[in-house]
This record gives structure tokens, sequence and C-alpha cells, in this order.
């Protein structure tokens, strides 16, 4: 009799585990067959880089959801950056939060005259336009990014919903602004990890941190669908999934049956809604 009742508490606790969000499902509709430009509708060659004020104005002439990547500063200002340093988009290998924004207001990105925009200035430009898909960098334990992230946030007037890979940030939501859409990150994270937290990126890769978060949807790389966690989320649970980051027609096509949103770069997309 025990042999059969461990397997089946293991099966339970599997599907405890992977469990999203339920209930209240139409708060996420806003968010669904979107094309969402991925970190602007950029171009690294052009005076339009990513995660500039000029990407995220073009993407919402062309009428594209938004999304953008946020950390704080040393001076506890939220910026718009994905790097954790700042070699590759400004030539200096130190990471954003040990700098000041004044100090980042002395950078480029890239080769342009374009600055590291803060969020604030992100809001008033977009300005309730375009939804905006917001994924909060946080590479510590420390909830104050999603603290000043939700000060700000409150007063906003236009759609968001927020997203991280860790699930740290989506905890904190969970219980102080259970009102807003969050999203867990995730895909294959352990094929290219380096030994550092591997355990937690098992977790994460399998959705089984979703019992902490309970997330609204599932962003997930479109290469991992693979995956036995994801497939009960999208097919037994109807989790809303979006893919990311897609960079041509033919895989925009393919990702039709296995995701509900997608987060294109490099190529325009048809912007069309589900009948």
């Amino acid at each position: 009799m025990i042999y059969f009742f461990i397997p089946l508490c293991l099966i339970f606790v599997y599907f405890f585990l992977i469990t999203p969000r339920i209930p209240k499902r139409k708060r996420i509709n806003t968010y669904l067959d979107q094309n969402y430009a991925h970190r602007g509708l950029f171009c690294n060659s052009s005076q339009a880089p990513e995660n500039s004020m000029p990407a995220f104005q073009r993407a919402v002439q062309e009428g594209y959801g938004i999304e953008l990547d946020i950390q704080l500063t040393k001076d506890n200002r939220l910026v718009v950056f994905h790097d954790s340093t700042l070699s590759r988009m400004c030539g200096i290998d130190i990471n954003v939060r040990e700098k000041t924004y004044q100090e980042l207001c002395n950078l480029t990105l890239l080769h342009t005259n374009c600055k590291i925009p803060l969020l604030s200035e992100v809001l008033q430009m977009v300005d309730g336009q375009v939804p905006l898909l917001i994924e909060i960098k946080l590479p510590i334990l420390s909830t104050l990014t999603c603290r000043l992230a939700n000060e700000l946030l409150k007063d906003y007037k236009g759609a968001y919903c927020i997203e991280s890979f860790n699930t740290i940030a989506l905890v904190w939501y969970r219980f102080h602004r259970p009102d807003i859409v969050r999203g867990q990150l995730s895909g294959n994270l352990t094929r290219e990890n380096d030994g550092n937290n591997l355990l937690l990126c098992f977790l994460v890769k399998y959705l089984l941190v979703n019992a902490l978060a309970r997330p609204d949807f599932i962003s997930f790389c479109y290469k991992d669908t693979a995956n036995v966690s994801f497939y009960l989320n999208r097919h037994l649970f109807r989790v809303p999934t979006f893919a990311w980051t897609i960079d041509n027609p033919r895989t925009y096509q393919a990702c039709h049956k296995n995701f509900d949103s997608y987060i294109f770069e490099g190529f325009l997309p048809k912007f069309e809604r589900n009948a």
C-alpha cells in the first residue's frame, strides 16, 4: 500500500507546485493576442538602440506593446536597462547598480546620443497608448525595486503587467499588489548555467516556483516548449503563455499553436488579434 501512496503524494505535490493563479482570468485579457516589441522597436545599428526613448517612440507609433526592463541605480532611481553591467551598451565594465543616475547620464547607448532613460520618462511618453510588459531585474534578495516600481506605477493610467525570472519579485506583487497581472519568466535556464544557482534555475525551468508566485501567465522561451511543466500549464491549467524572443516571421507563425502573446525583435510581425 505504501508503495502506491508515496508516488501518489509526489504527483500531488508536483501539481501543487506548478499550479498558476486560476481565478479572475479576465484581468489578463488586455495583454493577450498582443505583439510586444522587445526592448522597444529598436535597431542597435541605428539611432534607436534597445531600451531607448526613440525605440519606445517607434513602438508606440507602430501600435505595438512594449517589453522593457527595469533596475535600480546606486541612488535608487529606476532606470530602463537590460544588462546587469554597462559593458555591452555603454562600454564600461561596471554594474548598473554601482552607478548613480547622474553618473549614468554621462553615458550614451552604443554610438548614439541616447541616454539610459528613467522609467518615469518612458511612462510619461507612452501615456497608456500601448500596453507595457515590465520585466523586473532583481539580482539580489532585496525587493526595493518592486516597492519603488509600485510607487511610480500606482498612478499610471495605462495598462501594464509585470514579469520576472526572479520569483521573489512575483511573490512581492502577489502579497502587496494582487490586482496587478504578474508573469513568471522561464525557459531552459539550466542549459547554459555555469553551476551557480543551478537548483534555483531548475526550479524556475520546471515552474516549480509557481506555488510561491501563483502567476497569471507564463513567459517562456519559444525554443523550450518540450517541457512537461510548460505543457501542463498551457493545456491543463489553461494559463496564458507569452513567447520570448521571436526574431523572424516563420518562427512567429509557428508559435501561434503554443502561445497567446509574442515578444519580438528584428522584424515587424503582422498586428493581428484572435477573433
